[in-house]
């Protein structure tokens, strides 16, 4: 079915009444604020006496920021609005929306949120909150203010523990810098600007070139851009391969930067392309082409397309690339993609309980996770031994695999996090998981101010976003990318122990810049955790809450 069809009425009809005022109940008491007050404050900067009475409890600029919320547009057509409304992780954000807004019956908003925001991305000045309030198809708009009270503790608890976890892990990194100066470098400390500088692109000449792959019993077809090291031409023995899986809604060439750098270290680097969730799957989301950010059987495609990806490198370029000994890198959903290859198996019956209590989480990774359980019930196992190493930065798969499932992960795995990702939160979806590795060599980066975005290159194709998103300065997060990568697979995949000296805390500080500072542990433990929060030593939180810390 074509929802872009579906929408065309909701569009174009016209609403018998609209919203004039929002109704927000205390206590016995309820307080009202009229949508026209607001909109003369929006556009004229005018305080009316109605307003006045709640602008006296914030601060002057809090109030200059409401103003720009209400008139700031989001450029967004009306068909993709409602496309991504209409698709199951939509929806998923209309029934949380609609418990806090409802109509001023006080019936959950689901269905009126939604005509609201379909009606105000129509208007000549586009999708902005003014609008929004202006089309909400009822006479008034009421503010579940019992279950704001609640998500605001709930935010309030996360960001606590967050910071606390956060705080953890920097005063950890710390104490690694000690200790390594104290036992590795005790006479004299290494002066890293003196070594190499793995932050500058190396010395060896590469060339790009693009395959189109086809797999036939997954009816999948993609493109891969391979960046091949003049080693390779000149017979120098096995070139060693990175495989690198980008994000959700993203395309490969947001990791060219990457690739680029790698290949001027001497590494042959794949950049596949995952259809079904990259930039053009977006893009036919918001044409009306399909119904879903992405569907569920990606879980499985993903995966399968790096194997399918080796086993055809395999065919072409036996010989020339070392395939029993490859690294993987993935961001996002493409961290979710290189721990399935790296060793963790899908766990259903965490995944349902998680879900089940999701309704209360604020871990908007979960909207992507819970869609797996759609997925027939089998023992999936991705693992591919020819993968030796892994990095995940920002991955997503505290829900879809567990404990366990990460303790099943044996190659040496860095985890790249960002203190400010409001997508896969820190605490919950890599600075918890880490805790639960055994694998011997493991290291957890830490970007201090760093976003779910933060280590994105350019792309012509996938969705641009908005700089605040991004971070201070993506350039910084490339910078930590490149330099560590090139540590990290020297060390596990080309075999070069001399690396070694890099992948440390003491390296990690002396690339961290004051815009982002650079955190990076080698161990971390529930207890070390635990002593960093304020909950009680003897509670115990349920199951199917990524993010309490477990206490022991």
């Amino acid at each position: 079915m074509n929802l872009g069809l579906s929408v065309a009425p909701v569009v174009m009809a016209t609403p018998v009444q609209s919203a004039t005022k929002i109704y927000i109940p205390y206590g016995p008491l309820e307080f009202s604020l009229s949508i026209e007050t607001l909109e003369i404050y929006a556009t004229e900067g005018k305080i009316e006496p109605e307003l006045a009475f709640y602008a006296n409890y914030v601060e002057p600029q809090q109030l200059e920021k409401l103003r720009q919320v209400l008139v700031t547009p989001i450029d967004v057509s009306p068909v993709a609005i409602a496309q991504f409304l209409y698709s199951p992780q939509g929806e998923a954000i209309l029934e949380r929306l609609g418990e806090v807004i409802q109509t001023k019956a006080g019936q959950e908003g689901f269905y009126a949120i939604r005509a609201a925001l379909i009606k105000a991305a129509a208007k000549p000045e586009g999708l902005t909150l003014l609008n929004v309030l202006r089309e909400f198809p009822t006479y008034g708009i009421r503010i579940n203010s019992a279950r704001s009270f609640e998500i605001i503790e709930e935010l309030s608890r996360l960001s606590r523990q967050t910071q606390q976890a956060i705080a953890g892990v920097n005063q950890e990194a710390m104490a690694e810098v000690q200790a390594q100066i104290e036992s590795l470098f005790p006479q004299m400390p290494p002066d890293f600007s003196e070594l190499p500088d793995l932050r500058e692109p190396g010395p060896i000449a590469y060339s790009q070139q693009t395959l189109t792959l086809n797999d036939p019993s997954r009816g999948r077809r993609f493109p891969v851009d391979l960046y091949l090291p003049s080693s390779i031409s000149a017979g120098e023995g096995l070139t060693p391969l990175i495989v690198i899986s980008h994000g959700l809604g993203s395309d490969r060439m947001t990791f060219e930067y990457l690739a680029e750098h790698l290949a001027s270290y001497g590494f042959a680097v794949a950049l596949p392309e995952h259809p079904g969730s990259n930039a053009e799957q977006l893009q036919a989301l918001s044409r009306g082409l399909a119904s879903e950010v992405t569907p569920p059987s990606e879980f499985i495609d993903r995966p399968l397309d790096i194997t399918f990806l080796l086993d055809q490198l395999e065919q072409s370029y036996a010989g020339q690339l070392d395939l029993n000994n490859v690294g993987v890198l993935g961001q996002s959903f493409g961290g979710y993609t290189v721990l399935a290859l790296a060793g963790a198996e899908l766990n259903f019956e965490r995944l349902q309980q998680v879900c089940d209590q999701s309704e209360d989480s604020l871990n908007v990774s979960l909207l992507l996770q819970c869609r797996a359980l759609e997925l027939p019930m089998a023992d999936y196992d991705f693992r591919d031994p020819r993968i030796q190493a892994a990095i995940a930065i920002n991955p997503v798969g505290s829900a879809i695999f567990g404990k366990s499932e990460f303790a099943q992960i044996q190659i040496p795995l860095m985890l790249i996090s960002g203190s400010n990702d409001t997508v896969a939160p820190a605490l919950p979806e890599q600075i918890q998981p880490f805790t639960w590795l055994t694998t011997p060599n493991k290291y957890l980066v830490l970007q201090n101010e760093g976003t779910h975005f933060s280590n994105l290159g350019v792309s012509t194709t996938a969705v641009e976003l908005p700089p605040e998103v991004m971070g201070p300065d993506p350039a910084i997060g490339r910078v930590y990318t490149q330099a560590l990568s090139v540590a990290f697979f020297e060390v596990y995949i080309a075999g070069q122990p001399e690396y070694q000296r890099y992948l440390n805390a003491a390296y990690a500080q002396f690339l961290s810049q004051d815009a982002m500072p650079l955190s990076l542990v080698e161990s971390l433990t529930l207890n070390q955790l635990s002593e960093q929060t304020d909950e009680p030593q003897n509670s115990s939180p349920p199951p199917q809450a990524p993010f309490l810390i477990p206490l022991p």
